[in-house]
């Protein structure tokens, strides 16, 4: 009796057993498109990065236009140095000062390595202009 409830109950599960499928959840992989802004939705409210906003909506209209201004001077006067000094088209090596801008030209076995120091922040950055 035993076995014939066992083979019962086997028989059953077997015939209502069904394989497993992964359906996946986010529908940039094959999951269903009515989860998309469940999913944004999710991400947006863990978002941690809110309210960044560029330099430029933050100042007055006075302010812009002295940025400006200062953008375009300084541009203005890196082309008129640069066309002054390596306007032959070699770079020589040196230290040279404008302002609050250390800049030195060295040669390296990489190439001609370029150093620009800010004295007032202490800033520093490094161009290298290969051979």
């Amino acid at each position: 009796m035993k076995t014939l409830v066992f083979y019962f109950v086997f028989g059953v599960s077997f015939a209502y057993g069904q394989q497993f499928v992964y359906k996946p959840v986010n529908p940039a992989f094959g999951g269903d498109t009515f989860n998309y802004q469940w999913l944004l939705s999710s991400a947006s409210s863990q978002n941690q990065f809110k309210g960044t906003t560029s330099d430029f909506g933050s100042l007055s209209t006075l302010d812009s236009f002295t940025e400006s201004l200062n953008r375009q001077l300084l541009s203005q006067l890196s082309q008129k140095l640069f066309g002054d000094q390596f306007g032959s088209g070699n770079l020589k090596p040196g230290n040279y000062t404008f302002g609050s801008m250390y800049i030195q030209v060295t040669q390296s076995d990489k190439g001609l390595l370029v150093r620009i120091l800010n004295t007032t922040t202490g800033e520093q950055s490094e161009i290298i202009i290969p051979n």
